[in-house]
């Protein structure tokens, strides 16, 4: 699937635009829509970029991180309310929980402490934990946002410990080489982009050290091209299940914390930033190490998603990979799936629960989804919910407001369907009866 030669210029200028504007060697980005690289802009010749170019994906490797700490999750190895003493015992932290520190609502310290880690050679696990204590608490728990790249170095060493792999290791077997994504490594692997900082007023370049950040390498150590992002965009979109549990993923979408209390335009879930455009809301994280940024904002709904990379510290690719998600996204919608016939008629048992029920004067339309073995419910032509069967006259809802609530069947002696009781609310075939 192509952009339509109108959107693509429309990114190609945002692109060449920011490129110039901000003074980068080099920026690409790239659009990822139906799983796939639909387009690519580049712009600069310092190195000229291409889908295949390696750069440093700084905090996008986080959201990694979170995913194995997922799928311990799910396989019962953990849980995400564990105190973090239950599996690093000792560090002065061990009440804030997994949960907080996916989220970064625990209020721990923003970076390890001695030299700044991103520039310095890292050091191992026993090291970062040893000048780990109660004194990094930075912000009181529970209160508010407050970034953490040490709660993801600690994350990565409950990983560590729990599994017995080292996490380098486990990200490749568990991630890379399960969605094809082999241009992503730990340390960088030619073709690659040097990474600079922009001399403010004569424009040298100052090229910027390539560091092993050690324990701390799950907050930020990947290396990765526009090619391999568009895998993992697309996978956020809609994951594998042999990777990751779609329901899963779901859950790491939804808000931890607000980061922006004043517009809501901002928070976190469990390892994914959220990012709010008008009535969009996108997932991602942005990325930075010394003489690189990383953008990834992925659309979930239609299935779109930027991708892209700058080599000069400071250059604003978040702000640019989300105008060209808006720019897409309202040039080119997304299409809506096309209706189908059903193929055959629902069981009876079924098909008297279908049509028009009332509350109180408030309509819900009952329809069947017969590929899905789903009741699709509709309250005042807006808000929709998803019913699976769970038992005679009983159904519990997968999706939607009453998401986990149940629908039952009300007879009379006869047999005769009465109402329906959803979640308490009793629903009758005329729109003036009592409830």
């Amino acid at each position: 699937m192509h952009l339509l030669p109108d959107t693509a210029r429309q990114v190609d200028v945002l692109v060449s635009q920011a490129q110039a504007t901000g003074r980068s060697p080099s920026v690409v980005m790239g659009v990822v829509r139906d799983g796939a690289l639909a387009h690519l802009a580049a712009a600069g010749e310092h190195p000229r970029p291409d889908a295949d170019l390696q750069y440093r994906i700084g905090s996008i490797s986080k959201t990694m991180t979170a995913t194995l700490v997922m799928q311990e999750r799910d396989a019962g190895r953990l849980a995400l309310d564990d105190r973090l003493e239950e599996h690093l015992p000792g560090t002065g932290v061990g009440d804030l929980t997994l949960r907080q520190m996916l989220g970064h609502a625990g209020g721990l310290q923003r970076e390890p402490g001695g030299e700044w880690w991103e520039r310095a050679e890292g050091v191992d696990l026993a090291t970062l934990l040893a000048g780990v204590s109660a004194t990094k608490i930075a912000y009181p728990p529970h209160r508010a946002y407050h970034y953490s790249n040490l709660a993801y170095g600690l994350l990565g060493g409950v990983l560590e410990r729990l599994t017995g792999t080292p996490w380098a290791r486990l990200l490749r077997e568990r991630i890379l080489d399960p969605l094809g994504m082999d241009r992503t490594t730990y340390a960088a692997t030619e073709p690659f982009a040097r990474g600079y900082v922009v001399h403010p007023w004569h424009g040298t370049l100052r090229e910027e050290p390539r560091t092993d950040t050690g324990a701390m390498a799950p907050a930020g150590q990947l290396w990765s091209t526009v090619a391999d992002l568009a895998r993992w965009a697309a996978f956020l979109a809609d994951p594998t299940p042999e990777v990751l549990a779609p329901d899963t993923l779901t859950e790491m979408c939804a808000p931890v914390v607000m980061s922006d209390l004043d517009s809501w335009t901002g928070g976190h879930g469990l390892g994914l930033e959220l990012y709010r455009d008008g009535d969009r809301v996108s997932v991602g994280h942005g990325g930075s190490m010394p003489g690189y940024v990383a953008a990834l904002a992925v659309h979930r709904p239609s299935r779109t998603a930027v991708v892209g990379y700058a080599n000069a510290y400071g250059f604003g690719i978040g702000g640019l990979g989300r105008r060209i998600l808006t720019a897409v996204l309202d040039a080119e919608p997304a299409l809506p799936r096309p209706w189908l016939p059903t193929a055959a008629t629902p069981p009876a048992e079924v098909a008297e629960l279908t049509g028009r029920w009332w509350w109180m004067g408030v309509p819900l339309d009952v329809t069947w989804d017969g590929a899905a073995g789903e009741l699709v419910a509709l309250l005042r032509g807006e808000r929709r919910s998803r019913f699976v069967p769970e038992g005679p006259d009983r159904w519990r809802g997968r999706s939607g407001p009453e998401n986990g609530e149940i629908l039952s069947v009300l007879r009379d002696a006869t047999g005769a369907i009465t109402a329906l009781d959803v979640a308490t609310f009793l629903f009758t075939r005329t729109p003036d009866s009592e409830p």
